[in-house]
């Protein structure tokens, strides 16, 4: 595993983070709960366990919401303009990828729940394609 930083912050600019940890995997996830939380067509999420986040400014303007029938879905966002922030589920940290303030040093491996694709969605191109959750 490799140890990398990350920082990065909401929209608006009042919730700022870094994230330490070890890199596990970089992933499009094509779910239907990614993309109405992002409103796009995939999700690009940054995957570090173990990992931690420290908050540098706005934690107190920061809310999570988990959708009560999923087992792991949680988005954590900023109150004042909406836009995701890293999220912690115990000792792993998954990092929207375009809330980020430089590009991060790795790249992405995979789209994942790819059979459930907006058909407006993009082209997998050279990463592989997984139904649902990558093999191990």
């Amino acid at each position: 595993m490799t140890d990398i930083t990350l920082s990065g912050r909401c929209l608006c600019g009042t919730a700022t983070y870094t994230v330490t940890g070890n890199f596990l995997r970089f992933l499009q996830c094509h779910c239907e709960r990614c993309r109405r939380a992002s409103g796009t067509g995939h999700a690009s999420n940054i995957i570090l366990n173990p990992a931690s986040i420290e908050w540098h400014s706005g934690e107190s303007s920061i809310r999570r919401y988990k959708v009560p029938e999923a087992a792991r879905f949680t988005t954590v966002f900023c109150t004042n303009c909406g836009g995701p922030v890293a999220r912690g589920i115990g000792d792993m940290v998954v990092v929207p990828a375009g809330s980020l303030d430089s590009p991060p040093d790795v790249a992405p491996e995979a789209h994942i729940f790819w059979d459930s694709r907006a058909p407006w969605s993009c082209e997998s191109g050279d990463l592989p394609a997984f139904a649902e959750y990558p093999t191990a």
